[in-house]
């Protein structure tokens, strides 16, 4: 099974693939899809669309894992990413690729053991877990991080 991890955004959404077969899983790909501040709002989910679309045909991935939303402090932020993850949502709905949300926690508590992990010590994790891979950043890193949440969790989605 290949898995598209995503950790969406809307300055840098982290995308990242990996194979799960039995409970071996191993790195395919990943990266960050960045945008321009600068860019009005419309054209930068636009461009998140397309070249998350070009992931989905490179890579054809089985299903997708995603980060829930989360509040944070400022209402504004908040809303870009909601917009940033109902483009990546509706990115995947429209390749044929079925979506499931993780909590950020459960995502933590699946890589290192604890859902209060820090970012330094999920990647620390990523390294062991993905041994030889190359991540391209943190958003990618936080995207292999919700995919391997999801091999690890996939057969418990159905219950």
């Amino acid at each position: 099974m290949i898995i598209l991890g995503l950790d969406p955004s809307l300055t840098s959404t982290g995308w990242g693939i990996i194979r799960a077969e039995g409970s071996r899983i191993s790195h395919i790909a990943n990266g960050q899809i960045k945008t321009n501040a600068q860019t009005p709002m419309a054209e930068r989910l636009a461009y998140i669309d397309t070249v998350l679309a070009a992931v989905i045909a490179d890579y054809n991935p089985d299903v997708a894992a995603i980060e829930e939303v989360f509040v944070n402090d400022n209402p504004k932020s908040t809303l870009k990413l909601a917009h940033a993850r109902g483009v990546t949502m509706l990115g995947c709905a429209r390749g044929g690729i079925s979506v499931t949300e993780y909590s950020t926690r459960l995502v933590k508590k699946a890589i290192v053991g604890t859902g209060a992990a820090s970012k330094e010590q999920v990647q620390a994790m990523l390294r062991v877990l993905l041994p030889g891979s190359k991540v391209i950043g943190p958003d990618a890193a936080d995207a292999l991080a919700v995919a391997i949440c999801h091999a690890n969790h996939r057969g418990l989605a159905g219950r």
